[in-house]
């Protein structure tokens, strides 16, 4: 048993550190494209949001409310990439779950000849109980952005 349990830890380690990706190389940022949204966190904590431009091995180019920019290589601490927030999907998924869940937990638990009627009714109330809640715990969800650029700090 103690050498199965090795085994899984050092499957994990190997697979966890395969996973991981180089974000301390500049090179990463010509996976962008134009038009994808992106931030950009300076050495001086100053963020920027807005539309990917360009990059060169000097600068990287965008756009924001105030126009074209462009902030130089040295003052880039990190670069994500934005992805869209799919918080109506996962409102709408966490309402199936919630309901599935509610309705079959308070169908196992409802009297079968109450004074509200039998377990039917309870799958029903159970449903759209869970459901809310569900509801509003997908559209809680947080969404991922991908960090394509990072300065390692030495």
């Amino acid at each position: 048993m103690r050498k199965f349990a090795l085994l899984m830890c050092a499957l994990g380690i190997t697979f966890t550190a395969a996973a991981q990706t180089n974000q301390g190389s500049w090179a990463n940022l010509s996976k962008l494209t134009p038009g994808q949204k992106i931030q950009i966190v300076e050495s001086t904590n100053a963020k920027h949001s807005g539309t990917f431009v360009s990059v060169s091995d000097s600068a990287i180019d965008f756009t924001d409310a105030a126009g074209s920019e462009s902030v130089p290589r040295q003052s880039v601490r990190s670069v994500k990439l934005l992805k869209n927030h799919h918080r109506m999907r996962h409102a709408l998924i966490g309402a199936g779950v919630g309901a599935g869940a509610g309705g079959g937990i308070t169908a196992a638990a409802w009297e079968s000849h109450g004074f509200l009627g039998g377990k039917g009714t309870g799958a029903a109330v159970g449903a759209v109980i869970g459901g809310l809640g569900g509801l509003g715990i997908g559209a809680l969800m947080p969404a991922h952005d991908t960090t394509l650029y990072r300065v390692n700090p030495h």
